[in-house]
């Protein structure tokens, strides 16, 4: 194999090993987010039904804020399995590449750089121990302002990670539309 190959085969692979280590380390990121729905249902049935909602996904409530109308939930959030079987195989699979060029640059070195793909469970021990999280979900119901024959309006404020947010969003029937 000429020079000219092998090297940029054996930058495009760094690169390739640079972009799964900050993929490994994004997996553990928090993903807060906010997400408003508006309904015409009463204040008074809207926080006992996503209070069951919270309870059911293993919530609980943590503090409520009167003056405000806000509510905050917390639970704890388990690390997935099959998350961390898949980051350790992707980090096997990447350090095998690395290893195979590393082989074929430094031909001295042998099968010593295969020695690598021992590294991979790393990836998967780190996701477990840093996935497991408590998590918090805030709810706030604010009323809109009524104009004329309009029903009086709430507005659900939600903030808490993505994936919660999703799961509501599914959740919640035709008569909550986000706005």
């Amino acid at each position: 194999m000429d020079t000219t190959t092998l090297s940029s085969t054996f930058f495009l692979t760094l690169l390739m090993t640079i972009g799964l280590f900050f993929f490994i380390r994004a997996s553990v990121k928090d993903r807060t987010e906010e997400m408003q729905w508006v309904t015409e249902q009463p204040e008074e049935s809207i926080l006992p039904e996503l209070q069951g909602y919270f309870d059911r996904r293993a919530y609980r409530v943590k503090a409520v804020d009167g003056e405000r109308n806000q509510v905050t939930f917390e639970g704890y959030v388990r690390p997935s399995w099959f998350l961390a079987i898949f980051l350790t195989l992707l980090a096997a699979v990447g350090m095998f590449c690395l290893a195979l060029i590393l082989s074929m640059v430094i031909p001295t070195g042998g099968n010593l750089f295969l020695g690598l793909i021992l590294l991979s469970p790393v990836a998967g021990w780190f996701y477990w121990q840093n996935s497991g999280r408590m998590e918090q979900v805030s709810l706030q119901v604010k009323s809109l302002e009524s104009s004329g024959d309009n029903p009086t309006q709430n507005r659900i404020t939600v903030t808490g990670h993505r994936d919660e947010l999703a799961v509501l969003k599914q959740t919640l029937g035709p008569q909550y539309r986000q706005g």
